[in-house]
């Protein structure tokens, strides 16, 4: 069943309206009929995790109107997961956004760090989000998702530290962390319904400075294993294992 997400004012009573481009794809890609029935979201912030399940009654040029058969609880996780991604070389970013909404995470903010090769001007960084984010509403729409991961604005690790400050539980995968068996403690020990920061560091990993600095604003280091783990792997396998341990 072909999953759409619509803004508030596309609800009015029982029926959603669905217009722009998701017209044109209903009609003339996926070639949808009056009475097949597709999945509805909501869009925008806050969003509930609840999916409607309609049927569409009407097509026209310009719209595609559906009745809500039923509703179901949707797919989120119990606890909101931010992925705080150090800036990666190349179209990384673009696969690590593809691969983390697929896995869970309610947001993702990517991170200028000192060891980040990537630097983004005003006018790069608005054209790279704006594909940033139309990847994770594809990967939303495939993985159905009831959410899509809004990916924010470049942040300095000053703004991660702010950003962060309020989150439940703060997690730092480093190289120099020890002990799989205080990794496993920390997971395990992560409640229903608490916020949960993971910060990556770019290719080079997380600068010792910036460590310092992210430990004292209360980011625990744990450890992956034995082997170094590149940027694009380390905060997939982080999610990985929280989805296992948070998911229902």
């Amino acid at each position: 069943m072909y999953h759409f997400f619509v803004q508030e004012s596309a609800f009015s009573g029982n029926e959603i309206r669905i217009t722009g481009e998701d017209v044109n794809h209903i009609k003339n890609v996926l070639r949808l009929k009056c009475g097949e029935q597709i999945i509805i979201s909501r869009k925008e912030e806050p969003a509930s995790d609840v999916d409607y399940y309609c049927s569409i009654t009407d097509i026209t040029e310009n719209e595609v109107t559906a009745c809500v058969d039923w509703t179901e609880e949707g797919r989120e996780l119990p606890n909101k997961i931010y992925l705080f991604q150090g800036l990666p070389k190349s179209d990384k970013m673009e696969l690590i956004i593809q691969k983390a909404v697929e896995l869970g995470v309610h947001e993702i903010i990517p991170v200028a760090a000192k060891r980040s090769v990537v630097k983004l001007d005003n006018k790069k960084e608005e054209s790279k989000r704006k594909r940033w984010q139309a990847i994770s509403e594809s990967a939303a729409k495939q993985s159905k998702r009831s959410i899509i991961p809004e990916i924010k604005p470049v942040m300095s690790m000053k703004e991660v530290l702010q950003y962060a400050a309020s989150m439940d539980v703060k997690l730092m995968p480093y190289e120099n962390a020890k002990g799989i068996a205080q990794t496993r403690r920390m997971v395990s020990e992560i409640q229903r319904g608490q916020s949960v920061a993971v910060i990556i560091g770019p290719e080079g990993g997380v600068d010792p400075e910036e460590a310092e600095h992210l430990k004292a604003g209360g980011f625990y280091p744990v450890t992956l294993g034995k082997r170094i783990l590149r940027t694009e792997t380390a905060g997939l396998m982080m999610l990985s294992v929280l989805m296992y341990h948070l998911g229902e």
